[in-house]
């Protein structure tokens, strides 16, 4: 599976876990220097705390395109160093 964020893979894995239709790419699967560090947070009752990554990519920014859970719940430990997306990065084989 490919993550592209304007016309850039951003991540890419044989080893993603689907949960409520969304790809959670291992972490180390992601193209470091497109990721920064995001100050939102969400919480999720049953996965916890939510942190989330800025994206940049062919000159291009979106703000909090990627999630991950530090420290997922115990029902969660699925998702435990793995990140997944929205805002526009297309997920595909």
């Amino acid at each position: 599976m490919k993550a592209i964020w304007n016309g850039t893979v951003i991540a890419e894995s044989d080893d993603t876990v689907v949960v409520e239709g969304n790809h959670y790419f291992p972490k180390e699967s992601l193209c470091d220097e497109y990721f920064t560090p995001a100050r939102k947070h969400t919480v999720c009752p049953w996965k916890g705390l939510a942190s989330y990554y800025t994206v940049t990519a062919g000159g291009r920014e979106n703000r909090n395109a990627a999630w991950y859970y530090p420290r997922p719940l115990p029902g969660a430990t699925q998702v435990a160093d793995r990140v997944a997306f929205w805002h526009g990065v297309t997920v595909e084989e």
